[in-house]
């Protein structure tokens, strides 16, 4: 099985169960300062983890 092969079932199966399918984020973070690049997946995220909600809901999924 080839790599892109593999993130799409990946991405197919979390689709099946109603999660909203995000766009893999940059390695420049926008509107953060603090940080030079993404460190890791969850980064972009932090102001949802924190309470802020999310605009594509509570089930999401994503391949970086």
């Amino acid at each position: 099985m080839l790599a892109d092969e593999l993130r799409k079932k990946y991405l197919e199966f979390f689709r099946q169960k109603k999660h909203a399918i995000m766009s893999s984020a940059s390695l420049l973070p926008e509107n953060d300062p603090t940080v030079l690049f993404t460190t890791a997946g969850m980064h972009p995220l932090v102001p949802y983890l924190l309470g802020q909600p999310h605009p594509q809901g509570k089930r999401l999924a994503n391949c970086q």
